[in-house]
């Protein structure tokens, strides 16, 4: 079940700086916490590698913590796992993780989350969201490739863009706070 933690961890790497060039670190001393999942129904098929979890899902992992009503994992012949989030209050499956050395969190919601760990893509579908300390970028589609570490975020569905001036994305960033120079 370990390797069910790795599922969302690059999904908590979307919590880039939004307005920086490096991506803010996820708390690194989860990777090597247990991972405990809480949910109303397990279905397991060990022939096909593929775990349902259903009912007021809930993983947690150290500081990550993972809400949906439904979570699909399964697993590959080369052992790469592949994870899809779906539902939960409101509709919304929902992660959130503390930045590592920071008092910030980062949290990201959608319809559903897929996080692909062979590719380490991870994708936001539908009324997505992900916020970084206080900025925060919305969209219809947000995917983050850990490989590139970049970002793209659209108004439409699966990585479309509609000509609308309703459905646009929103980013907000915040200003960065300066450091007094050190007193003489």
């Amino acid at each position: 079940m370990k390797s069910v933690s790795r599922l969302f961890l690059s999904a908590a790497i979307l919590s880039l700086t939004l307005g920086g060039a490096s991506p803010a670190q996820a708390e690194r001393a989860d990777r090597n916490k247990p991972v405990n999942i809480e949910a109303d129904k397990v279905t397991v098929d060990d022939k096909n590698k593929i775990h349902i979890f259903q009912g007021r899902v809930q993983l947690t992992q150290g500081t990550l913590t993972i809400r949906s009503d439904k979570l699909i994992v399964s697993q590959d012949l080369e052992g790469y796992q592949r994870g899809i989030a779906t539902g939960g209050e409101g509709g919304l499956a929902r992660f959130r993780q503390k930045r590592e050395g920071k008092n910030e969190w980062v949290e990201g919601e959608g319809e559903r989350i897929e996080h692909d760990a062979r590719s380490e893509l991870s994708q936001f579908f539908q009324r997505a969201r992900v916020r970084s300390g206080d900025d925060e970028v919305r969209g219809q589609y947000i995917q983050f490739n850990g490989l590139t570490e970049t970002y793209l975020v659209t108004n439409g569905p699966n990585a479309t863009t509609i000509p609308s001036q309703q459905g646009r994305v929103q980013v907000t960033l915040q200003p960065k706070k300066k450091e007094a120079p050190p007193a003489p």
